[in-house]
C-alpha cells in the first residue's frame, strides 16, 4: 500500500434495516483525492444474499440513513449548498429525496418517531452574528466564563450549543414546516431517542449545577414539544449514553462508565452496559461485569436481551447482554472488529472489519458471519502476526507484526497508539500497510492502559504513565526483534497522541535503542496542556497524578537527553493537543543544537491522520517516508 492508496480504503457507515428485516441499507465513503474530500452514497443489500449491493442515492456525500419504523421512508444526511448535513427523507421503493430540515450549522443524524411521522435529531444554535456571515475575524469578542468551553475538531462550544429538535410531520407533497426546539439553556444535547408511544425522548446531557468541574453526563427525558421541562433519569454519579428504551417503554439502557468519588476518574474505566426505570423511580443497575469487557458503539433491544458491541483483546464482538444482567452471549466473536450494526425482525447486520478488509456487510447468522458484500479493492494487505510478549516480571502484553515481503533483516518501527485508553486491532490499519510496504517492520502492541484486557489493565499505569508502559512497550520489541528479519540496528519509535507522548519519553529515556523518532500531535507538557487542552481542566490529574508530579510525568522534561533526530508533526488548530505542545519541543531540542524538524499542518485538528483532508493524510506519509529513509 502506498500513501495515495488511502482512497482504496472505504468506510462502511452504520447499517438500518427495514422494519421486516428483508434489506439493509448504509453507506460507503472513501477518501478522494482529487477533490480532495471524503465522498459516499447510500446503498442497498437483500439480506438473504438474493442480491448484489444496488447503488441507492446519486449524492455523493449521503450518510446516516435510517428507515421509518412502516417502511416508507429513509431518512439520511446530505450537506446543503453551504456543505451543511441537513436530513433528508427519500422513499423507501425509490424516488426522489427532499430536504426536511435547514439549520446553519446542520443537523444531526434523525431518528424516527415510532408513528414515522416526524423525527428527532440535535443540532448547534449559533448565537447571532457567529458562523454564519461575514468574516470570523470580525466577529464580536467571546467572553469565556466555562473551562469546558471548546472542542476538538470543532472549535467553541459556549456560543452554539447543540439542542434537541423534532420536525414537521413528513409531507412529500408539502414544502417541509418549522422544527420544534424541544430543549433550551446553555447545555449540549446528543443521543436522542424515542419513548415506544411517543410521547417521550430520552438523551444525554450534562445540565447539572457542577457540569463544568466533573464528567458526569445524566440521560434525560422530556416530551416532543417546546417549552417541555426536562426531567433527570438517571442518577448525577456516571457518564452516561447511547439511550434506548426497552420494547414496553418501562425501562432505558445504555453505556456507562463509573467515575469514582469526585465525579472526574475517568482513567481505565469499562465501560458497561446499564438500565434504570424510564420513570428515574431506581437508581441505574449495572448488567454487565465491572473488570470486563468495555462496551463501545450503541445498543439495541431485541427480544432476547440488549445487544452491544465490546472490546477484546483487538477485537470487537458482537455480545447479547440479558435484561437482568449477567454475562453477555457472544454472537458474533473473531479475529475481527464489529463497527457498526442493526437488528430488526429476527435478522442482524453488522459492519465488520478484519486483517483483509476495512469494512464489510454481513448477515450475522448462527453459523457466523455471511458476507453480504464484497468492497475491498485495490489493496492487498500484508498480513499481521500476533505475538505475546512477557516483562522481566511476567506481566503479558499482546500485540502484532507486519513484516515486508523479503528476507530482510528489515529496517523496524515500534508504533505506539493514543489514548492511552484504546486498542490496536483486527482490521487494515493505513499506517501498518504503508509502513510495512516502504520496507519496515511494523511492531505494534497494547501495553498496559489500553483497552479491551480488562479494568486493572487499563488503570495499571496511572501516575506513572511513561515508565509504565515503556516497560511493556520495550519488552514487547525486544521480542519481536528475536525475528531475524527484523534489524535491530536500525530502529525507529513513533506515535501519536499519547502514542506521540511515549515517543518523546522513550526518545528521552531510550534513545540507546533507537536511530530516529517521530513524536506526533503529543502531550509533552502536562502543566501547559492542563490550561490549553479542550480536555486540560479535567484529564492531568486522574491519569498523570497531583499537580507537584506534572514535571516528573512530562516528557519534555527530559528533552536535553534525546540523542537522536526527532521530527514533530502537529496541526495547526488542534485543540487536543495544542500546537504549543509541539512548539516548546521543537524549541528545546533546538536550543541545544540537536537534529529536529516541525511539519505543521494547516486548517487541521487531532485527527489528521485519520479524517484529514485527503492530501494532507497523503503528505504526512510521505514525509514519514522520507524521514524514515534518512535516519533508517
Amino acid at each position: 500500500m502506498k500513501p495515495t492508496d488511502i482512497v482504496h480504503l472505504h468506510t462502511v457507515g452504520a447499517p438500518t434495516l427495514s422494519p421486516d428485516g428483508s434489506r439493509a441499507v448504509f453507506s460507503v465513503v472513501r477518501p478522494d483525492l482529487e477533490e480532495d474530500a471524503y465522498l459516499g452514497s447510500l446503498w442497498s443489500v437483500p439480506t438473504d444474499g438474493s442480491a448484489a449491493p444496488a447503488r441507492l442515492t446519486r449524492g455523493d456525500r449521503d450518510r446516516s440513513p435510517v428507515f421509518s419504523p412502516d417502511g416508507r421512508w429513509i431518512a439520511f444526511l446530505r450537506p446543503d449548498g453551504d456543505k451543511r448535513p441537513q436530513i433528508h427523507v427519500l422513499p423507501a421503493d425509490g424516488g426522489e429525496a427532499w430536504k426536511i430540515t435547514a439549520h446553519p450549522l446542520g443537523a444531526g443524524t434523525p431518528v424516527w418517531s415510532p408513528d414515522s411521522t416526524r423525527v428527532a435529531y440535535t443540532a448547534r444554535i449559533p448565537e447571532e452574528k457567529r458562523y454564519v456571515d461575514g468574516e470570523p475575524g470580525k466577529e464580536p469578542p467571546r467572553r469565556i466564563t466555562r473551562l469546558k468551553h471548546k472542542l476538538d475538531g470543532l472549535g467553541y462550544l459556549t456560543d452554539r450549543h447543540s439542542h434537541v429538535f423534532v420536525s414537521a410531520p413528513i409531507d412529500p407533497a408539502a414544502e417541509a414546516g418549522e422544527p420544534v426546539q424541544v430543549t433550551k439553556g446553555d447545555f449540549d444535547h446528543s443521543g436522542v431517542a424515542w419513548s415506544p408511544d411517543g410521547g417521550e425522548l430520552v438523551f444525554s446531557a450534562a445540565r447539572h449545577e457542577t457540569h463544568d468541574t466533573d464528567l458526569v453526563e445524566d440521560l434525560w427525558a422530556v416530551a416532543p414539544q417546546a417549552g417541555a421541562e426536562p426531567r433527570r433519569v438517571t442518577d448525577g454519579t456516571l457518564s452516561a449514553g447511547a439511550p434506548v428504551y426497552s420494547a414496553d417503554g418501562a425501562t432505558v439502557f445504555f453505556l456507562a462508565d463509573r467515575l469514582g468519588e469526585d465525579l472526574r476518574d475517568f482513567v481505565g474505566r469499562t465501560t458497561a452496559v446499564w438500565s434504570v426505570p424510564a420513570d428515574g423511580s431506581a437508581a441505574p443497575t449495572r448488567l454487565t461485569p465491572e473488570e470486563d469487557p468495555r462496551f463501545v458503539g450503541s445498543l439495541a433491544v431485541t427480544q432476547e436481551g440488549v445487544l452491544a458491541t465490546a472490546e477484546r483483546r483487538g477485537a470487537v464482538d458482537l455480545l447479547l447482554v440479558p435484561f437482568g444482567g449477567g454475562e453477555p452471549a457472544v454472537v458474533l466473536a473473531d479475529k475481527v472488529q464489529v463497527q457498526a450494526f442493526d437488528a430488526a425482525a429476527g435478522v442482524t447486520v453488522a459492519a465488520v472489519a478484519d486483517g483483509r478488509s476495512s469494512g464489510e456487510l454481513v448477515a450475522v447468522e448462527a453459523a457466523g458471519a455471511r458476507a453480504l458484500t464484497s468492497l475491498a479493492a485495490g489493496v492487498e494487505p500484508l498480513p499481521m502476526t500476533e505475538l505475546v510478549a512477557h516483562t522481566a516480571d511476567g506481566y503479558p502484553v499482546h500485540g502484532w507484526v507486519a513484516v515486508p515481503e523479503g528476507e530482510g533483516p528489515h529496517p523496524v518501527l515500534l508504533m505506539i497508539h493514543g489514548g492511552p485508553f484504546a486498542p490496536y486491532g483486527h482490521q487494515v490499519f493505513d499506517e501498518t500497510q504503508v509502513y510495512a510496504a516502504a520496507g519496515y517492520a511494523v511492531v505494534m502492541c497494547n501495553p498496559r492502559g489500553s483497552s479491551g484486557y480488562g479494568q486493572e489493565h487499563g488503570r495499571a499505569i496511572i501516575g506513572a504513565v511513561g515508565e509504565v508502559s515503556a516497560t511493556d512497550l520495550l519488552a514487547f520489541l525486544d521480542e519481536a526483534l528475536k525475528d531475524e528479519r527484523l534489524d535491530a540496528s536500525r530502529v525507529g519509535v513513533l506515535g501519536g497522541s499519547h502514542g506521540g507522548f511515549m515517543t518523546t519519553w522513550i526518545a528521552g529515556h531510550h534513545s540507546d535503542r533507537f536511530r530516529a523518532a517521530i513524536s506526533e500531535r503529543a502531550v509533552n507538557a502536562i502543566d501547559s496542556f492542563s490550561g490549553s487542552s479542550d480536555i486540560g481542566s479535567l484529564f492531568p490529574e486522574p491519569l498523570y497524578g497531583p499537580a507537584e508530579k506534572w514535571a516528573e510525568q512530562s516528557p519534555l522534561t527530559y528533552a536535553d537527553r534525546i540523542g537522536i533526530p526527532v521530527l514533530i508533526i502537529h496541526s495547526e488548530e488542534d485543540w487536543r493537543c495544542p500546537v504549543e505542545q509541539a512548539q516548546r519541543l521543537f524549541a528545546a531540542l533546538k536550543a541545544r543544537g540537536a537534529e529536529t524538524e516541525m511539519l505543521l499542518f494547516p486548517g487541521e485538528g487531532h485527527e489528521l491522520s485519520r479524517s484529514g483532508l485527503p492530501s494532507h493524510r497523503v503528505a504526512r506519509f510521505e514525509a514519514i517516508l522520507e524521514w524514515w529513509s534518512r535516519h533508517l
